[in-house]
């Protein structure tokens, strides 16, 4: 395994076959923007991504919020200082970096939310496969409160979450959602007391990094895959997938296993 990157704003930790990555600026609310955060968060996943030895990476913050998004402060000051076509070359080379790399990930993303997700911080929850937050999560497309809407694609990832009419409402009205709410519509796979949360996503990756590495990051590419294939095109990738891991030692390990009744033990090959 290559050595994790050096990061700034955030910390990188390592157990078995997962990675947690906090984000580390409590002073502002995790602000996505005004930090180095998405350097950060682009700089772990590319690491996490080209390391066979990764199943899971848990993306969780530190402090009160797990991320308030754009930070308004220096928001403003673009809005005065810069023009509309510096603007878009900022969110196409800046927080854009962001959902290209979450999409790109062939490793299972957990978002442990930990308290509130706002603007791009909701955004960047809803990018992770599997989301579970505290009591204290709370979740709000709020660009347009701001007379602004999700550069960052949260439209897109957000109908993916809840449907195109719940989205719709949630980022028409921009309100604020408290974590049960996030349940109910689909936001939130699971709501934790706030000192359950990370074990809580420990566990859940636990499960996964247990099954065969190569399985797992087939079948998240499959996943992601389905969200643009048609049925033949995706039956396609399926058999040729398939195929791969059918003539994987850890397809014969799991075999074994399975009739032997006993776990199995995974090598990634």
């Amino acid at each position: 395994m290559s050595n994790p990157p050096v990061l700034k704003d955030a910390a990188l930790e390592l157990s078995g076959r997962v990675a947690v990555l906090t984000l580390n600026r409590d002073d502002v609310r995790n602000a996505l923007t005004g930090t180095a955060l998405v350097d950060d968060i682009c700089a772990a996943l590319e690491w996490a991504n080209a390391s066979p030895e990764i199943s899971v990476l848990i993306l969780t913050g530190a402090g009160a919020a797990f991320s308030a998004g754009g930070n308004i402060k220096t928001m403003r000051e673009r809005a005065i200082t810069s023009s509309a076509a510096e603007m878009e070359h900022y969110y196409r080379f800046g927080i854009q970096r962001i959902p290209r790399a979450m999409h790109a990930a062939e490793i299972a993303l957990i978002a442990a939310v930990n308290g509130p997700a706002i603007g791009a911080g909701c955004d960047l929850a809803n990018m992770c496969d599997i989301r579970i937050g505290s009591t204290r999560a709370q979740f709000g497309e709020t660009f347009i409160n701001l007379g602004i809407m999700a550069g960052d694609g949260g439209a897109w990832f957000l109908q993916r979450a809840v449907g195109a009419h719940r989205a719709a409402e949630l980022t028409l009205t921009g309100r604020v959602v408290n974590a049960e709410e996030a349940r109910d519509v689909g936001i939130l796979l699971e709501v934790t007391e706030p000192d359950r949360l990370l074990p809580r996503a420990r566990e859940i990756a636990a499960q996964i990094a247990a099954k065969p590495p190569l399985a797992v990051r087939y079948a998240k590419r499959t996943l992601r895959l389905a969200q643009h294939q048609g049925l033949g095109e995706h039956l396609e990738s399926c058999a040729s997938f398939q195929g791969t891991l059918q003539k994987t030692e850890d397809h014969l390990e799991a075999l074994a296993a399975f009739f032997e009744k006993r776990s199995g033990q995974f090598k990634g090959k």
